[in-house]
């Protein structure tokens, strides 16, 4: 593992995962929440994880760390243009893990390391209107919403906006788990 707090880590994103990643894609509320309305195929998805690990994109697997030991529970994903220092984010989390704050806490730790890792200047995402829960939970972790592109999602079957969202690293307050571990 790479970066740590006392209940989450980011570690490798790992190929002998890909059947545990693939299955966490199928769920409905994750199929939903990304607006993708079909399914995939392990083959597919297989075949997809060899190209991401020979990828520019930073990926991550997110540790649960609540039991003691890292139980694998999700993927954060940075999509960088290195052209202009920023970079889209995702985020993936297992059923089993949503709704105890995991998910902020992969977050603030995927905007430490792209701010004092990389060196981006600002990290945003998309996220469908009607996900209020997912709104929260990036606005905890330092994001804010910038605007609305009208229409350009769906929502269990109805057309709904999608709402942008981004965090600059001047505004990133931490805490940070990087900079402590670097001398000064």
């Amino acid at each position: 593992m790479w970066i740590t707090t006392d209940t989450c880590a980011l570690g490798p994103y790992r190929a002998d995962l890909v059947e545990t990643y693939w299955r966490w894609e199928q769920d409905p509320a994750l199929l939903v929440g990304y607006g993708r309305q079909s399914p995939e195929s392990l083959e597919a998805r297989t075949e997809g994880m060899a190209q991401q690990l020979q990828g520019g994109n930073l990926r991550f697997t997110v540790y649960d760390l609540t039991s003691g030991d890292p139980v694998p529970a999700g993927v954060t994903t940075l999509l960088p243009d290195d052209a202009v220092r920023t970079a889209e984010y995702i985020v993936m989390l297992a059923p089993e893990a949503r709704g105890r704050g995991l998910g902020t806490e992969a977050t603030r730790l995927t905007l430490d390391y792209a701010f004092h890792i990389t060196n981006l200047r600002m990290v945003w995402l998309k996220v469908l209107a009607p996900n209020r829960a997912g709104i929260r939970a990036y606005e905890k972790a330092g994001f804010r919403t910038v605007g609305a592109l009208r229409q350009a999602g769906y929502w269990l079957g109805k057309v709904c906006d999608e709402i942008v969202m981004d965090a600059v690293a001047d505004d990133f307050t931490g805490p940070s788990v990087i900079t402590p571990l670097v001398p000064g």
